[in-house]
């Protein structure tokens, strides 16, 4: 009905709306071609990100998901395998992309606590003296969102490198600065041991559109040519990296607050859902996944409630705390899932 108040949006923390501020920066941008490097607004944002991250240079792109292919292009080589995570999302969320863009095969291991374990890394890289395909790249997932938004320890980061030995390590820090809340490392030295790492704009962090990849400065200056080559290129893109900026400069330490609202989340479906595998001390940043008895039942219950929610996997669902929950629909939201 008209006037009636907006859905609490549990489904991801990409729906949310730009702020006020960024919509300001957003009108009055400075902006150039970017095509010709010329837009002094992206540079600023990819100066920044860079510096935040500890690398050289950065470059703007439209999702993470086109920065986690970039990456697959640059560190990856044909007839190679990539070491990951089989639940990574650059394995299972992004349509199937690797297959069609990069001419190397995945080594997948068991990644169910969150992280990769060194003896595995280090099986797969010495598989290559056994008749296996050598492996050119290892990919990590920080924070890893299949397993409930958890964040590597510095110590395991340092543990995977080592059994990487010199092979390039791609950081998928989609929510990076979660994981830099969650634990007080900042994101430079998570991002230490990464050739490569991106982190999305777009998901806690609040800004409207995009990401970005970041490493050394003759590799991003490669990954520009990719960008371009997956038709990722864009001219007056100010426009949407002041957002970023935005983002960047003023999004991060409020992500307390969403990791703080997904904890009484999680105690309340521990409560309600005793047997659905949710501890809810495990929940460290703004992701809650559990696997309720009926989870097609209780979306469409919380649907029904004006509360949104979805699954990642076959009875897997997850809510997600974001920039646009706040206390208010926070209570609505965990009403409704007592109530079911």
């Amino acid at each position: 009905m008209p006037g009636d108040p907006l859905p609490v949006d549990l489904r991801s923390d990409t729906v949310t709306r730009p702020t006020d501020a960024m919509r300001q920066a957003m009108a009055t941008a400075e902006v150039g071609d970017d095509g010709y490097g010329e837009d002094p607004t992206v540079r600023a944002l990819e100066e920044a990100y860079a510096e935040r991250v500890g690398k050289e240079a950065a470059v703007f792109v439209p999702s993470g998901t086109m920065a986690n292919q970039i990456a697959l292009r640059l560190l990856g080589r044909p007839g190679t395998a990539i070491v990951v995570g089989r639940r990574q999302h650059v394995v299972i969320y992004e349509d199937g992309a690797a297959g069609t863009n990069t001419a190397t095969s995945w080594h997948l291991l068991d990644d169910e606590d969150g992280f990769l374990h060194p003896n595995a890394v280090r099986e797969a890289v010495a598989a290559a003296d056994h008749h296996w395909l050598p492996v050119s790249a290892v990919f990590i997932e920080d924070t890893h969102m299949p397993a409930g938004g958890r964040p590597w320890s510095v110590d395991e980061l340092d543990a995977v490198a080592a059994a990487a030995a010199d092979l390039p390590i791609h950081l998928d820090g989609a929510r990076l600065f979660n994981a830099e809340r969650a634990t007080g490392v900042p994101a430079a030295a998570r991002a230490r041991v990464a050739t490569t790492v991106m982190t999305c704009l777009s998901k806690g962090l609040g800004a409207p559109v995009g990401s970005e990849l970041a490493g050394p400065a003759d590799l991003m200056d490669q990954g520009r040519h990719e960008r371009k080559r997956l038709g990722g290129a864009m001219r007056q893109a100010g426009v949407l990296a002041a957002a970023g900026l935005v983002a960047l400069e003023h999004h991060v330490e409020r992500l307390d607050e969403d990791h703080a609202r997904a904890r009484q989340l999680a105690d309340a479906v521990a409560e309600r859902f005793p047997d659905a595998g949710l501890d809810p001390m495990s929940v460290a940043t703004n992701v809650v996944v559990f696997r309720p008895p009926d989870a097609a039942a209780l979306v469409a219950h919380l649907a029904a409630n004006r509360v949104l929610s979805g699954t990642i996997a076959p009875g897997v669902v997850r809510l997600m705390t974001h920039l646009d929950v706040d206390d208010t629909g926070l209570a609505h939201a965990i009403e409704a899932i007592c109530r079911f």
